[in-house]
C-alpha cells in the first residue's frame, strides 16, 4: 500500500506541496507544510500522532 501524497498543507491550504516538496506526515497521512509542522511542534493536531518528513518521490 503506498502514501496517499496530498499536495496540500491541512493547516494553512497551501498548495505547494508537490511529490518533492518538503512535507511533514503523521501515520495517518495527514499532511502539513514544513513551516506550520514546526509551528505544531511536530504534532499532529488530527490524532496527536508524531509529525515526521515525508518521503520525496520523483
Amino acid at each position: 500500500m503506498a502514501l496517499e501524497m496530498r499536495d496540500r498543507c491541512e493547516r494553512c491550504g497551501t498548495a505547494e506541496l508537490p511529490l518533492d516538496a518538503a512535507a511533514r506526515i503523521c501515520s495517518y497521512e495527514c499532511t502539513f507544510c514544513v513551516p506550520c509542522g514546526d509551528a505544531m511542534r511536530d504534532v499532529c493536531p488530527n490524532c496527536a500522532g508524531e509529525l515526521v518528513p515525508r518521503p520525496r518521490r520523483a
